[in-house]
């Protein structure tokens, strides 16, 4: 199997795509500003109690509150609050941690008003994004996570990924790791660690530690509050952190700056893979080139085809996510019904756990199977879920299938599922639902490149448009954009993309960066 990331970087979006055998398989799209991150811990203040729930809300700077449960304070969060005093008291000298005295275990059985109180600042980290109408939720234990360790302040103890089965390995790492930790650290040693050499594992501690002063630093040196102080490194390497692989073909990135970044990161965890990071420097958008933009349109949605005419539909709501399997259309196998309900459902079952994967799907989700009479049919069936989520990074649990025939599965949720939506306002009507001739839309796009370059100057620009529309403007010997390229210059590029509605079209200059030549008036 071969896998590869493409990273398309748009102005306002970062989007990564995850290919497996030129399959999607994972697929995330973030907002360059976005507010939210797990991971990111914040200096921020108790806003509400609520002894029912045994929580509070805490405003960490944003619209919504964030909720803090008491059970998510953390063992060590009295030592914590004494630490952070004496950090404090001294705005010149960094009182080191390993001089912190633990004080004993918060109570299992306590209450949060006992122990907080309103307008307390408290020392938090982001462990699930706000989903739907929910804030985001955070911890009072804070950790700090590289590729094969995860560093966690006032805590002693030395734990290995239970993925580690060999128990020489597990006591090796586990040594090696209490030679080297400062006091009052923590550590979890992650799957990727698996015959790693100590150098490999003192140099990314000894990174996490710097994290940390860095974080401690802040909290001494300011009083703004609440404070964003310390940010989980960007979108595209924290993804890459958790998702890297050496068996990883190829990374392309159509962006500099952020090929740069990868390419650090990548030196760093794996300096022999470094040559598998590539600058995409193409004129067809680069999910066109790998044809992602096609495999995102035809994946997401209410239905989804796959195999021989099945389809699968998938709903959302508030509780849980259903999904339904369908045969459709499909020729009936010669071998009955019974083999035929197990064919469409082998192929749903490969499906589910690649859209599971690709929407990020968390909660429960309950699967509604073709009914099969025989036993080992449905348990077959079952192994197969079993088989094809073993490459989900996520935790989850499958069950058998019920009496009904219904499947249960239950996946970590961290952020709000991916629902793109492939139905779109039209962006030629702007919903009005009335546009101009289709055989007049060339003579507008020429009085845009008319304006672009005799009046703001751009000589070198790229036209994107509708597939189909490219190809008419690059038909014959003596095309219309050899026609335009005689009256505005050689610098004029018509790029077919995908993405495109048939009547859509976006500028971009020689730089690759947008410009917004369109306005709603044109439309009418």
């Amino acid at each position: 199997m071969t896998s590869e990331v493409v990273i398309d970087v748009q102005q306002k979006e970062i989007s990564i795509a995850l290919l497996e055998d030129k399959n999607l398989v994972e697929y995330q799209t973030e907002q360059r500003s976005a507010s939210f991150s797990v991971g990111n811990i914040y200096m921020a203040k108790v806003k509400k109690l609520m002894p029912g729930l045994n929580a509070c809300f805490v405003d960490v700077g944003f619209e919504r509150d964030a909720f803090l449960h008491y059970l998510d304070l953390g063992s060590q969060f009295d030592s914590y609050e004494k630490y952070l005093k004496q950090v404090k008291s001294d705005r010149k000298k960094l009182f080191p941690l390993s001089k912190a005295t633990h004080l004993p275990d918060l109570k299992k059985d306590g209450s949060i008003q006992n122990t907080l109180r309103v307008g307390q600042e408290v020392m938090v980290q982001i462990v699930k994004e706000p989903i739907s109408t929910k804030g985001p939720r955070l911890t009072g234990e804070l950790s700090f996570a590289g590729r094969y360790l995860v560093l966690i302040p006032f805590n002693d103890k030395v734990s290995v990924s239970s993925k580690i089965k060999s128990g020489e390995e597990r006591a090796r790492l586990k040594q090696l790791i209490n030679s080297i930790r400062p006091k009052n650290f923590g550590v979890i040693v992650r799957t990727v660690a698996e015959g790693k050499r100590v150098a490999e594992l003192d140099t990314e501690l000894k990174i996490l530690l710097k994290r940390w002063e860095e974080t401690i630093t802040k909290v001494q040196k300011t009083e703004k509050r609440p404070q964003l102080i310390y940010e989980e490194t960007s979108r595209v390497v924290a993804l890459l952190r958790d998702l890297f692989n050496p068996s990883y073909e190829n990374i392309y990135i159509n962006d500099e700056e952020v090929y740069k970044e990868v390419k650090h990161y990548v030196t760093l965890i794996a300096p022999d893979k470094a040559n598998i990071v590539k600058m995409y420097s193409g004129n067809v958008p680069i999910f066109d080139n790998f044809n992602i933009t096609k495999q995102i349109k035809s994946s997401f949605g209410k239905i989804v085809n796959y195999k021989h005419g099945a389809y699968l539909i998938i709903e959302h709501t508030e509780a849980l996510h259903v999904v339904d399997v369908n045969s459709g259309n499909r020729t009936r196998s010669a071998n009955g019904q019974e083999a035929n309900a197990l064919d469409v459902n082998l192929g749903a079952a490969d499906e589910l756990a690649r859209q599971l994967r690709l929407r990020d799907m968390g909660g429960i989700i309950v699967v509604d199977f073709i009914d099969m009479n025989l036993a080992e049919d449905r348990q077959l069936l079952y192994e197969r879920m079993c088989k094809n989520m073993q490459k989900d990074r996520a935790r989850h649990n499958i069950l058998p299938l019920s009496k009904f025939g219904l499947m249960q599965i239950t996946r970590q949720r961290v952020r709000p599922a991916m629902d793109v939506n492939v139905e779109e306002t039209c962006p030629t009507c702007f919903g009005k639902g009335t546009i101009k001739s289709s055989i007049l839309f060339v003579d507008q796009l020429e009085r845009k490149i008319d304006r672009l370059v005799n009046k703001i100057g751009i000589k070198k620009f790229y036209l994107h448009v509708h597939p189909y529309v490219a190809a008419y403007i690059n038909q014959g010997i003596i095309s219309l954009k050899r026609k335009w390229q005689m009256k505005y210059g050689m610098g004029v590029h018509v790029i077919p993309s995908q993405k495109m509605a048939f009547l859509q079209y976006e500028f971009y200059d020689s730089k690759k960066h947008f410009i917004d030549m369109q306005e709603e008036i044109e439309t009418k």
